[in-house]
Formats: structure tokens, C-alpha cells, sequence
């Protein structure tokens, strides 16, 4: 019996499309790859130089005796290119019904020092994609940054004022809040920045020329896969994102370090949870075509501070290891980062406009979430290690 049609939000057929993946690679490309596989009859090209976390998708599974198939066999091709200087990108573009960008540099230490990197990388090297897109009619997908609000109107208020505790004060919205960003010398916002005008290139594309886009704004989208360990599964210089500073100081029997006491806010919300959003937007391009969504978990709020105390219980109960008599260490964001770093006070998403238009809305407490991201870099790290202590030393 032929499996039924699915359907998308207001019940109209789902058709299969051929989906171009830029930056397929990495920790959310390698996600949603995986639920396109999964559940859908769609074919990806997937863009990247590197393909380590889609290998189990582009390899055939092993089976004793004889040739295995994986259920998505055909439906994905892995294109190894850098988009900065590669002819073959518009192609890809367009041989397929809708681009999917995620390809971006978003390390905080490297907006310090590597901005000119940080600018080019979110808004030169983006610019060949939107204009393929936009000049042969094909629907773009792009992943911004819940960093282009900057700073909230609350944080310039005095801190005893009662207003920064109102909602409209602090809590981001996609069609209200301004984008306020620090001076020019706090090069941290070089980031921010060339992603907030990409941003705003894409939306007069789309009320110029009709290019058909989506933008998404992650706010710390967590799970297994995200780069941790600088060298093994991640970059090997720079300072990384804070949950996976503190999964490194676990994992390595160090003090979590709390930058200026960590009392900036965050909210986190599990890779799971937020690919289902992406594939609504997909999916229901009627409902997601010319929407900036905020995707991310305001239930899961929690300073940094707290944060650090959360994953240190987690990750005792994971590992079996007793927290450390000084778990923490507070040090200045001058000494972390180095100068010129500035940062938001809070990043709390308004979830108006996404549960309208898709209905989604997140699932995955932030403790459920920590343990299953801890469970996996405890057990990749060990696999590390061993791999490390198995290789042969050179004799002298």
C-alpha cells in the first residue's frame, strides 16, 4: 500500500524539491540533513569543505556479506567547495528549488580578532548566494543571528530602574525591536553587524526584484554535534560559545570561567526542537515566504552563572565524576576575550510571529537538553582520548 501524501500546514500536498545546503557540514546542517533523510523525499546537494558530521549520511551503512543501501540512497550528493571562489555555486543554485544558507563565521573571540574575517565571511562571501537566488527566481532560506538586536532598550537604563523588568523593555522582537548595537572600537559587533545588513540586503531583494525568503535567527540552538573541543571537534584557536567553554572546562577537569561574574541572560533551546522549525518553514513556503522568525526557547532562561552551576550538576550525573571544590572562576571579559569585546545584557525571543504562522513551539527543558549534549561530548571526548593514547609513539 502507497504511504499517504504529507501534507503541509493548511493541507495542501508536500512535493518533493531539490534543496541546495550551503554549509550542510557543520553542527546544524548535519541536523537537518539528517531529518530531510529521515522524513521527507527531498534531495539535498550539500555544500561544505568538510563532511565529517553527514558522513554516516554519505556512507553506505556496513552489512556482512553484501552491498547495503541507506533508505535515502540518490537523495544526497555532497559538493566539496568553498563558496568564496567557486564557480560551481550558482549551478547548484540553480539545479534546485530552494537555497538554504548556513555558512558563517560565529565564534565570539574571532569578532575581536578577526574582524575583517567575521565581515566578509557574514556579508561579502554571502552576497553571490542571494543574488543567484534572486536572479534565477529561486526561494532562499538564510540563517542570521539572534545577535542583531544587540542591546536590549533596558540595558540602558539605570540597573534599579522598575521598566527593566517590563517585557517590551528587554524581550526581542522581530518587527519592533531595534537593533542597537555599541561604538565603532568595540569590534565584538563586527559580527552583528554585516549579519544585520545581509539581512536587510535580502529584504530589499525581496521588495525590489520578489526574491522569496525566509530569515532565521537562532538563539543557542544546543545539542549533540556542536563543536567543543578546539582541535578534535572544532577549531583549534579562538574562544568558542559559552555552553561549549564550559563543556571543554568539564570534559578537561578545569574551572568553568564566568566572564565579568556571569550575569548576562540566554536562553537555549535544543537542535531537535529548532529543526523542526526549519522544516515548517520548508515545507510551508506560503506561510514562511518573506517572515524574519525568532527561533529559540524563552522557558529555558537562565544567566550564565546559573547556566555554569546546571551543566555542572549534569555532567557529575553523566560522567560519574564529583564537581570540583571550585567549580567556577570569575575573570574580566578584557582577560577572556581581550579588547574591544562588548556584549547584550539579555536574548530573550518573542515567539509571536513563529507560532502564528507555523504553530511551532518548542518542547526540551534546558536540563533535559544539557544532558543529552553533555551524554555525547563525555562519550566523544573519552573516543578521543583513547584514539590518542592508541597511536604509536615514534622511537627516537
Amino acid at each position: 500500500m502507497a504511504a499517504a501524501a504529507r501534507m503541509d500546514l493548511d493541507g495542501n500536498p508536500i512535493l518533493p524539491m531539490t534543496i541546495c545546503m550551503i554549509g550542510a557540514g557543520g553542527f546544524i546542517g548535519s541536523h537537518l540533513c539528517e531529518k530531510l533523510m529521515a522524513e521527507t523525499p527531498h534531495t539535498v546537494l550539500a555544500v561544505d569543505v568538510y563532511s565529517d558530521k553527514i558522513k554516516h549520511l554519505l556512507d553506505p551503512p556496513s552489512a556482512e556479506g553484501q552491498q547495503a543501501r541507506h533508505p535515502w540512497d540518490g537523495r544526497i550528493q555532497f559538493h566539496r567547495l568553498n563558496i568564496k571562489h567557486d564557480s560551481r555555486l550558482e549551478g547548484l543554485i540553480k539545479m534546485s528549488d530552494l537555497t538554504i544558507n548556513l555558512a558563517a563565521i560565529c565564534t565570539p573571540a574571532d569578532y575581536n580578532t578577526r574582524p575583517l574575517d567575521t565581515i566578509y565571511s557574514n556579508f561579502i562571501d554571502a552576497l553571490p548566494v542571494v543574488r543567484y537566488c534572486s536572479e534565477n527566481n529561486k526561494r532562499l532560506i538564510h540563517f542570521s543571528t539572534c545577535e542583531v538586536y544587540g542591546k536590549t532598550i533596558g540595558s540602558f537604563l539605570p540597573k534599579d530602574h522598575p521598566l527593566r523588568k517590563e517585557p517590551e523593555f528587554y524581550v526581542l522582537k522581530e518587527d519592533a525591536s531595534p537593533c542597537i548595537f555599541g561604538s565603532i572600537e568595540k569590534q565584538r559587533w563586527s559580527y552583528a553587524c554585516a549579519k544585520q545588513l545581509i539581512e536587510r540586503l535580502i529584504y530589499a531583494e525581496g521588495a525590489e526584484n520578489g526574491l522569496e525568503f525566509t530569515i532565521v535567527r537562532p538563539f543557542n540552538w544546543i545539542g549533540p554535534r556542536m563543536d567543543f573541543i578546539p582541535g578534535i571537534d572544532g577549531p583549534s584557536e579562538g574562544v568558542p560559545r559559552v555552553l561549549a567553554c564550559f563543556s571543554n572546562n568539564l570534559l578537561r577537569r578545569e574551572p568553568l570561567k564566568l566572564v565579568d561574574g556571569g550575569q548576562s541572560q540566554r536562553t537555549f533551546v535544543y537542535i531537535k526542537d529548532a529543526i523542526e522549525a526549519v522544516l515548517l518553514m520548508i515545507e510551508n513556503p506560503a506561510r514562511a515566504n518573506g517572515h524574519i522568525f525568532n527561533v529559540g526557547n524563552p522557558n529555558n532562561e537562565v544567566t550564565v552563572k546559573q547556566l555554569a552551576e546546571i551543566m555542572t550538576q549534569v555532567y557529575s550525573k553523566v560522567s560519574g565524576e564529583a564537581p570540583l571544590e571550585m567549580p567556577t572562576l570569575d575573570v574580566s571579559s578584557k582577560e577572556f576575550y581581550g579588547e574591544g569585546y562588548d556584549d547584550s545584557d539579555k536574548r530573550i525571543p518573542d515567539m509571536t510571529i513563529i507560532n502564528k504562522q507555523l504553530g511551532w513551539n518548542p518542547k526540551t527543558s534546558l536540563w533535559d537538553l544539557l544532558e543529552s549534549t553533555l551524554t555525547y561530548q563525555h562519550r566523544t571526548y573519552a573516543e578521543a582520548i583513547r584514539r590518542a593514547m592508541a597511536k604509536p609513539v615514534a622511537s627516537s
